[in-house]
């Protein structure tokens, strides 16, 4: 569903992605893992069309479309859906109105997902993001990401912040959604992997993916041996971890 070729990108003049290649094929959840600053952010805000962030090699495709070139507006109506690590705040935008602008009439749906992620009616009438907590944050850009139905996922740390309760119902539900859908994770900690059937993983160095394999054997390996195993990997061209 999602084929990356030899992406090289940039961001303020600086190269941040280099000669990156990867594919989530369709029904597949995979995951990224990465120290600070390797690019996996870079990456997610590439797929989706950021123009701050510029391709100046490689293209991306999505459901065998070429989207390197094509405005964010399109990409999201393909079916690409996205949730931030930091979205921003918005006075006067309640979750509700928003959410249920997605949703249409689809009542019944909403009162499911805000009872799986322990979404109260008082929070759906607050302002977006306006003085929530880690885990608020994350449990509204789930619904928000789920309550648009995409055929594909792409998830920035949806461990990072979050309560262990709260880590456990956002897990559930994204494992429960993507059971019938494809999507793209990144996590720091690899907590989500407790919660979260993935189906592959993959790591990313200075900008490019070191190696791919069963992601519970290179969160193993990564809490084991750090990162710096990882480097290893990217010298002596072991791209693949069984």
């Amino acid at each position: 569903m999602l084929r990356i070729e030899d992406l090289t990108v940039e961001v303020a003049g600086r190269t941040v992605i280099k000669d990156l290649t990867l594919e989530v094929p369709k029904g597949e959840t995979h995951v990224l893992f990465g120290p600070n600053g390797s690019g996996k952010s870079t990456l997610i805000k590439t797929i989706v069309g950021f123009s701050d962030y510029r391709v100046v090699k490689g293209r991306i495709y999505f459901k065998d479309r070429d989207i390197t070139d094509m405005p964010i507006n399109e990409r999201i109506r393909l079916g690409i859906g996205v949730a931030f690590q930091n979205p921003p705040a918005l006075r006067g935008v309640k979750l509700k109105d928003l959410v249920s602008g997605f949703l249409g009439r689809a009542g019944d749906e909403l009162a499911s997902l805000t009872r799986a992620l322990n979404i109260s009616n008082e929070f759906l009438e607050r302002d977006l993001n306006v003085n929530f907590s880690g885990g608020e944050v994350k449990r509204s850009e789930i619904l928000q990401l789920l309550a648009q139905r995409p055929e594909f996922v792409l998830i920035d740390e949806p461990d990072s912040g979050v309560d262990v309760e709260n880590l456990e119902r956002i897990g559930k539900v994204l494992n429960s959604y993507l059971s019938g859908s494809t999507g793209l994770l990144i996590t720091h900690t690899g907590h989500i992997l407790r919660y979260l059937n993935a189906t592959k993983g993959h790591v990313i160095i200075h900008g490019t993916i070191a190696c791919s394999g069963n992601p519970l054997r290179i969160l193993t390996q990564i809490l084991h041996e750090g990162y710096g195993w990882c480097e290893k990997c990217l010298l002596m061209g072991m791209r693949e971890l069984h």
